[in-house]
């Protein structure tokens, strides 16, 4: 789409999206025991809260919850549920986070990281972040690992879902150069066809912990999943968590006092 830009998949997909992630996303208490000791008691900002899914039940556990998302329609349905509007939310494209404090815990899940759309903007967002973390804080991103092999000539189709109600598909395009893909996902049912836009700037593990290391933060844990199983080659997902680069205390080198010079006035030379 020429007009996409970081709103127009939650403004797209907001009506339909608690009803996608039940029947396809049933990670979110797995993902809440993960995240909630990571929170220490304090402040914690998730990056795309979109409506609500995984923020709602921390704040439930007196986590003191903010956000970001792109777009107005999501935060719509988050003020929506009961304390979605007690979360503070501010609205844009978190790559240019604003929002003001610390937090002991930033975090994006659900390949929301890769919503962003340029890799200068990716680095620009792990900037933001470490600029927003507590000393003692993390960032913890949640997202696929990025498999080439899915895609024939460059395109992956396939059926997610078929009912007597409706046929739910995915169909995407990669261009593995630019690594983006443009994707839809497709509803049909009695009221038509339903397309709902997708498009992605993806990156590999390795080079999220560059992005990291630029903006001064490193890798402290990577795992497979919310259950902490190991991170492997052969896993569809990594669950990463990175803190800030412990700064070097420079103590200040006090420079030792100079002898003051005792100016000795030659005396005249007598004429004989």
């Amino acid at each position: 789409m020429a007009d996409y830009d970081e709103s127009t998949y939650g403004e797209r997909i907001a009506e339909v999206y608690d009803g996608f992630s039940q029947l396809f996303r049933g990670d979110a208490e797995a993902a809440v025991e993960f995240l909630a000791p990571l929170a220490k008691g304090r402040r914690v900002l998730e990056l795309g809260i979109g409506t609500g899914r995984i923020a709602l039940p921390l704040a439930q556990r007196g986590i003191r919850m903010h956000g970001v998302d792109a777009s107005p329609a999501m935060v719509e349905k988050l003020r929506s549920k009961p304390g979605g509007a007690e979360i503070p939310v501010e609205t844009g494209n978190f790559a240019n986070l604003k929002i003001g404090g610390r937090f002991s815990l930033i975090y994006v899940v659900f390949n929301t990281f890769f919503g962003i759309l340029s890799q200068d903007e990716q680095v620009r967002c792990f900037t933001r972040v470490a600029k927003r973390l507590t000393p003692d804080g993390v960032f913890m991103i949640e997202a696929f690992v990025p498999d080439l092999t899915r895609y024939n000539h460059g395109q992956r189709t396939f059926t997610q879902l078929v009912s007597d109600e409706r046929t739910i598909m995915y169909v995407a395009r990669l261009d593995a150069a630019a690594q983006y893909i443009r994707s839809q996902n497709l509803i049909i049912d009695d009221g038509g066809i339903h397309r709902y836009p997708v498009e992605l700037r993806f990156a590999y593990p390795a080079e999220l912990d560059l992005m990291a290391r630029i903006a001064g933060m490193r890798l402290r844990e990577r795992w497979g999943g919310w259950d902490r199983r190991p991170f492997t080659s052969e896993s569809a997902n990594h669950v990463s968590v990175y803190e800030l680069v412990p700064q070097p205390i420079v103590t200040p080198i006090k420079s030792a006092k100079r002898p003051r010079l005792k100016v000795v006035r030659g005396q005249k030379r007598r004429r004989t």
